[in-house]
């Protein structure tokens, strides 16, 4: 008898310690519902987007940290080793190309907003004051780069081979009847090349961050047919995060898109 309720006793506990592991254990994977998500931009336009987007998100329960970054580079290396969560900065040719030349395990997982790249000076007032030999200024990363040629190619300065495409470099330049000569450097720095240069083709969020209006000092602009919508990307293992559907679902909502039209005055739309 003493035996039999030595073994209760001792079964009453291991049962009282499960269910205690249990309940802590619940307990230490409470936060994660709650956890802060952390979501890489680039600073400017893409930093201000995402405070409206984080204030949105705040009423369905999701807190945002945004972790600002000052190149294009950093923000997937981040999100690659889990130093952020999400990133919202690039546009989808951007993403494949990073994903095919790093490996990145990455996805995009929403349409967030098109920055229209435009061509701007500072030493003409119109394209068709270009002389001969003139300097452009180009980004060096492989999907802008090419971007910024096929917007000069829409200007009729350049000629590309035909079926590059997207993925057009200096070297496809076909024909050049200006001999320009194109200068490539890093897409934050073309804006501070504009002193130096005779035209620059600039993207949208440093183009704001110079502190020029894309629809009003661009010389010339991407229309809304622009392959180039940025995304909302992730580790592809969090491609079905409800924190990121909540994340997306703030993003493309009415209250971001009226921030987006009145905020940008048409430099920046939606994509979605």
């Amino acid at each position: 008898m003493k035996r039999y309720i030595k073994r209760m006793a001792f079964v009453s506990l291991l049962a009282f310690a499960v269910t205690g592991l249990t309940g802590c254990s619940q307990q230490a994977a409470a936060p994660a519902a709650d956890k802060t998500l952390k979501v890489g931009v680039t600073a400017g336009p893409h930093a201000e987007i995402m405070d409206a987007v984080k204030k949105v998100a705040e009423k369905d329960g999701l807190k945002i940290q945004v972790v600002e970054f000052n190149d294009y580079v950093q923000p997937n290396v981040a999100l690659s080793q889990g130093d952020i969560d999400v990133n919202s900065f690039q546009h989808q040719p951007y993403l494949d190309n990073m994903v095919q030349d790093r490996k990145y395990d990455i996805v995009s997982v929403a349409k967030t907003v098109i920055y229209p790249m435009g061509i701007y000076s500072k030493k003409i007032k119109s394209i068709n004051e270009l002389k001969p030999g003139a300097t452009v200024a180009i980004p060096n990363d492989p999907t802008n780069g090419g971007r910024a040629l096929l917007l000069l190619e829409t200007q009729g300065l350049i000629k590309i081979k035909a079926g590059v495409g997207l993925k057009a470099a200096a070297a496809d330049i076909a024909e050049n009847p200006k001999n320009l000569k194109i200068k490539e450097l890093d897409a934050a720095q073309v804006p501070r090349s504009l002193e130096d240069v005779d035209l620059a083709a600039i993207n949208t969020n440093y183009a704001m961050t110079a502190g020029l209006v894309p629809n009003k000092d661009a010389l010339a602009i991407e229309d809304g047919n622009s392959p180039y919508a940025n995304v909302i990307a992730v580790r592809s293992k969090d491609k079905d995060n409800p924190a990121v559907a909540k994340l997306i679902k703030a993003y493309q909502s009415e209250e971001v898109k009226k921030f987006i039209n009145e905020h940008f005055k048409g430099s920046v739309f939606a994509a979605w």
